[in-house]
């Protein structure tokens, strides 16, 4: 098996709500595959898809039901402080929930959270020992 990954799914309490979301806040554009039922929005080189929490947790066979921490965490890293800075900046004035403002953190990046709105935590970071390409693909 290739280490990669096409899809990040995430299950959502209201598909419409969360759509809105992520075109509104984070401007991000509806592929032409997305319809009533599913979401997409091309990243660089992978999929976020948004499906209905419930139909998602039946579609693996387990239980929908679930509180606190998911155990996971989405990042979106910058080329600068000052990106981050900005990021944060725009999403304070859109109404986006801070979880923690962006700082020095102890690996030696900078670094602060904001959920969307099934709480799904977005890192937004910049990372002096990682450099990304013009896509913002990260370079080997």
């Amino acid at each position: 098996m290739q280490p990669r990954i096409t899809i990040i799914g995430l299950g959502v309490e209201n598909l419409k709500a969360a759509t809105t979301f992520y075109q509104e806040k984070f401007g991000w554009k509806l592929t032409p595959s997305s319809n009533e039922h599913i979401s997409f929005f091309q990243l660089n080189g992978v999929l976020l898809s948004l499906y209905p929490r419930e139909k998602l947790a039946e579609d693996a066979n387990v239980t929908h039901e679930g509180t606190g921490f998911k155990g996971f965490t989405l990042a979106y890293n910058t080329r600068s402080k000052e990106e981050v800075d900005e990021i944060f900046a725009d999403l304070t004035q859109k109404n986006v929930k801070i979880i923690k403002q962006p700082e020095q953190v102890f690996w030696g990046g900078y670094s602060g959270y904001v959920a969307d709105l099934d709480d799904n935590l977005w890192e937004i970071a910049y990372n002096p020992f990682m450099e990304l390409d013009a896509e913002g693909n990260v370079i080997k």
